[in-house]
């Protein structure tokens, strides 16, 4: 997975109706007027979400009639979550910067 692609599901994550959409969809595959109900919002603006899940590739649909179904897309899914635990800091967590040299004696390059 490639920094843009990861850039691209952040930036889908980032809003809280899409992070618990996909929360919903851990359970399996679900109707978009089943997931309608768990929200306070309108059928366009679920749309609107569902596009922007679906773009960045976490979330997958199909139609069925005049019916549109939405499932997690597990390998992405596994993908980032992947990127995401290579993060780990280590020793960089605690180790502090070495001093900036300072020509003047305050600490600031100038």
């Amino acid at each position: 997975m490639n920094a843009m692609d990861v850039s691209l599901i952040c930036k889908a994550l980032g809003d809280s109706n899409r992070l618990q959409i996909v929360g919903l969809l851990t359970k399996g595959e679900m109707c978009a007027c089943k997931l309608l109900e768990h929200f306070q919002i309108t059928q366009p603006t679920l749309s609107h979400h569902m596009k922007i899940l679906t773009e960045c590739g976490l979330v997958k649909s199909r139609k069925e009639w005049k019916n549109t179904y939405y499932s997690l897309n597990c390998d992405v899914l596994t993908a980032f979550r992947s990127f995401i635990d290579s993060l780990n800091c280590g020793p960089a967590c605690y180790r502090k910067a070495e001093p900036c040299s300072d020509k003047d004696g305050n600490g600031a390059d100038r």
